[in-house]
């Protein structure tokens, strides 16, 4: 069966509820594979989860020559960023950087969240390319893509070599992540915000713990969160709240309370982004729905196209991140008096480029690397 051709739409649905601890339904072939592939129901049951042993997460090396990758996006507030992982173990069935599993030959499902790929040479990668007197710094942003603190990171610490790197020759950075496990490197990003150089961005998408669980099971929980803003705050590191995706009629009536909730915890700023379905995450995200709140799936995905032009998504500049039309303007609404009432968003925290330190070239002391 060519890769293009839809699935049979009398296929059975691939599991009754999914699998604990994981995101995605299914597991469908990629966009780019010559050949996809369909379980087919013999009737017996045999596609039960209840028979299928949960799928275990596999950690692979990513060989990539260099570590820091670039952007031109107008909508996107950096033009850098590092990603010490691809896929991410966290599951949110959401998320827009599954189908970046796709061009490794994997599927932007089951697998961008069970076969991740590591960069266990980030840091000296890093240091290389900040070296080069052509590198010209500005912030680096990391987390854009997968999650910098996923679970993985607790035992390889890809994360924390990279930010001792930034921290050893005065790097902006700015950090986007849903996980408690960035308090574990407050000793290195404290002293950084002291200069200038670190702030945080923590992902709420809801206060409900069980929808949290079904839609993002890998990530800490909403209280944990709440809780790392809390410490980030305290140790005088600059906390953002990103309500990021907001759902409509599923997280975005939750907007304000998380808003209040994180304010209160100590966060000085706040963004949002609407949900985006780009590629194959649109059939993921819909099997989602229609297996863990069916009587809602309807009416959410009916809200989305109205919000993307009759589209599951669009992607043009400007309004990929919000959408358009009158649900979106609301939203747009609600989110400016909320963050205008609790005072985010009124202090700026621009982070200093100037402090920046080449390192040396092996064998080359720094002052005749400034000649």
């Amino acid at each position: 069966m060519n890769a293009r051709s839809a699935l049979r739409t009398d296929a059975p649905r691939p599991t009754p509820s999914g699998f604990k601890g994981r995101g995605a339904i299914s597991n469908a072939d990629g966009r780019y594979e010559r050949f996809s592939h369909a379980r087919d129901d013999d009737s017996w049951g045999t596609l039960d989860a209840e028979d299928r042993p949960a799928p275990k997460t596999t950690v692979l090396y990513d060989s990539s020559r260099s570590i820091i990758a670039r952007n031109t996006s107008p909508d996107l507030s950096f033009d850098r960023s590092i990603n010490p992982y691809r896929g991410c173990e966290h599951g949110c069935v959401y998320c827009f950087a599954r189908p970046s599993h796709a061009w490794l030959g994997m599927s932007p499902g089951l697998d961008f969240e069970t076969r991740i790929l590591l960069k266990p040479r980030a840091a000296q990668l890093l240091e290389a390319e900040l070296s080069d007197p052509k590198y010209t710094p500005r912030v680096i942003a990391i987390g854009t893509n997968t999650d910098p603190y996923q679970p993985l990171e607790r035992e390889h610490r890809i994360t924390r070599s990279v930010l001792e790197v930034l921290a050893a020759h005065n790097h902006p950075v700015a950090i986007v992540t849903k996980n408690h496990l960035v308090t574990r490197d407050i000793d290195i990003l404290a002293p950084m915000a002291e200069k200038g150089l670190a702030k945080v961005a923590v992902s709420i998408t809801t206060l409900d713990g069980k929808l949290a669980r079904t839609m993002e099971p890998r990530a800490s929980s909403p209280a944990k969160r709440l809780d790392a803003i809390r410490a980030l705050s305290r140790a005088g590191i600059p906390a953002a709240v990103m309500t990021a995706p907001l759902i409509p009629a599923l997280n975005d009536m939750e907007m304000e309370a998380i808003l209040e909730k994180s304010a209160a915890a100590g966060a000085t700023s706040a963004g949002y982004v609407m949900l985006r379905l780009p590629l194959e995450i649109k059939d993921l995200f819909r099997e989602w729905l229609e297996t863990h709140v069916p009587d809602k799936a309807a009416h959410v995905m009916a809200l989305v196209k109205a919000m993307r032009g009759g589209k599951d998504y669009d992607a043009q500049w400007g309004t990929r991140m919000t959408g358009g039309g009158p649900y979106a303007e609301l939203i747009g609404q609600r989110f400016r008096m909320a963050a205008r009432r609790l005072g985010l968003n009124s202090r700026r925290f621009p982070l200093d480029p100037t402090q920046f330190l080449r390192p040396d070239k092996p064998g080359v002391p720094r002052q005749l690397a400034l000649l």
